[in-house]
Formats: structure tokens, sequence, C-alpha cells
């Protein structure tokens, strides 16, 4: 559909609605499955399992990069092209997921769960990571612009960043069944709030390439780590997709705020300090609500969990 638009309220109705809602029904659906196969490794297998979007955005850029300076193309037939891409590799995927367990039957939601106060604290940490952390994703590349780097070459900075989101996804998975998932997620918040508060000063272009790694693989692991933090509050394994659906839905709006706040903040003070700041600061308050979740576990800031 939007291969066909023409106007903006088309783009805002295909691109922002239709495709937003349809990539929450293709994503959480399989990390829910994916969460009640495991339970000692479920935050590794959660984290393998997200990754695939960081391979997505690798090749995505760079085919719609080459695609779109294609004249033979145009707009219509790169957006159709990567559908297609997408129908092919979705349509195997999709009848390949099954559920460990028979869905629950009694309620849809379980606003009983809002009653658990470390559920609580992991969502509200989520809505403070996902306000802050998108910045780069928006940004990096008209900052690298800005500071001599080519066109060119900024724009492969979105698929460097997402091709170390990769590790970051998979690797701080693995470590976090054994060292804790809350206890990754903070590490994960903290490290991305420091680089966000770093990123003005970053002026070469070797500097801004080893920031778009580094920041890739930071905050692909809060990516995973939300999930697998969600994930392990329920008791029972059926209800894991309730959880993590329901938590996700109050984070996602912050996805949606966040964005356009760094953006008036750029555009009012004309540099990226402010929005740098504003940023970092809130990713970090994310980090001690993290501890806060840990707190309220019960088991202590200390415990591995």
């Amino acid at each position: 559909m939007t291969s066909i638009c023409t106007s903006y309220y088309q783009f805002i109705l295909a691109q922002g609605v239709l495709g937003g809602v349809s990539a929450g029904m293709t994503i959480f659906p399989a990390m829910a499955a994916t969460g009640q196969y495991f339970n000692k490794k479920r935050a590794a297998a959660l984290g393998m399992a997200v990754a695939g979007s960081s391979l997505g955005g690798v090749a995505f850029p760079i085919a719609l990069g080459k695609m779109l300076y294609n004249p033979q193309l145009g707009f219509g037939w790169t957006a159709r092209i990567c559908s297609f891409i997408m129908l092919a590799i979705l349509v195997p995927a999709c009848t390949s997921i099954r559920a460990r367990l028979p869905p629950r039957k009694d309620s849809f939601f379980l606003p009983s769960a809002f009653k658990e106060a470390p559920y609580l604290a992991i969502i509200g940490a989520s809505f403070l990571l996902m306000l802050g952390f998108f910045i780069p994703f928006f940004y990096l590349p008209t900052y690298a612009v800005g500071r001599g780097m080519s066109s060119e070459l900024a724009s492969y900075l979105i698929s460097i960043l997402n091709g170390a989101s990769f590790f970051g996804r998979v690797i701080p998975g693995i470590l976090a069944d054994k060292l804790g998932r809350l206890n990754m997620l903070c590490v994960a918040a903290f490290s991305t709030g420091i680089l966000i508060f770093c990123w003005p000063k970053i002026n070469t272009n070797a500097l801004i390439i080893i920031f778009s790694a580094l920041y890739g693989f930071c905050s692909g692991a809060i990516i995973s780590l939300m999930s697998a933090c969600l994930a392990q509050i329920p008791k029972d394994p059926r209800n894991i997709g309730t959880y993590m659906g329901m938590g996700m839905a109050v984070a996602s709006l912050a996805a949606l705020i966040g964005p356009p706040i760094n953006g008036a903040l750029v555009n009012r003070y004309n540099g990226f300090d402010q929005a740098s700041i504003f940023s970092g600061a809130v990713v970090l308050v994310g980090g001690i609500v993290v501890l806060l979740a840990k707190q309220a576990s019960g088991k202590g800031l200390f415990a591995k969990i």
C-alpha cells in the first residue's frame, strides 16, 4: 500500500498505522511462542529470535539506497520489491511457529498483572528506555553529514548500527541467563545512556563509525532483554504472550513520542546537545528503574535475576 501512496496522510495510514500494527502482530506472537519453549535459557533464545530484525536492518537500508536511485525502479517498485522479499520470508516463518501450550481461554487480558510491583517497574523502565534510545536511529546520518561525512558513507551508518545490534541481542542474552536478565538490562541501559551523552562530542568519521557500532550493540541488548524480563514475570508460561503484549503496548507509546520530542529539540536549538541530554538522562533513569524492579522482586539488588 505504501508503494501507491501519493499524499502525506496516506503514508501515515499505510506505513505508520498499518505497518505498525502488522509488525506488532508479527513480532510478539513469535516472541511469546519462543518464550514458552525455554526457561533457563529464555533470554538467549529470545535474543536469537529477535536478532533477525537486525539482519533486516542491515540489508534493507542498503537495498533501498541502491533501488531508490535506480531510475528504472523509482519509489513505487522499490517498495513493492521490499514487500515481495518480506512476504517470501514471513510466509514460511508464520507457518512454522507453534505454541508449546494450549491458549488460555478464561480471559483475554490479565489486569491483575498490573498489581505486581516487579511487572510495573519493568514496564516503567521499558517506557523510559524506549523514550530515549531511538534518537541515533533517526538522526545519526544527519549528524554525521553535518560533521563532514559524505552522504554515501553516512547512509551506511544505520546498517553498521544494526549489524552490531545483531551481536548485542544475542551475546547479552546468553550472559543474561547466567548473570541475571535484569542485571544485564541495567548494564545495557547505563551503557546506552552514557553513549548518548557522549554522542555530540564525536566529530571524526572514524569515531562516528565506532560510535554507531557500539551503540548498536548496547541498544540491541535493550531490545532483546526487555522482552526477556517481561517474560520471566508470569508464573504460568501460557501468560507470557499476554504479559509481553500488555507491557510493550504501554512502552510503545514512548516510541511514538520520543523521536518527535528529539526532533523538536534539534530544530529548536539547531544542534544535538539538548536532545542528547534529554535522551541520555531518560535512558539512565530507565536503568535506575530496572534496579527498582530488582528491589521489588524481593531478592535484593545483588541477586542474579
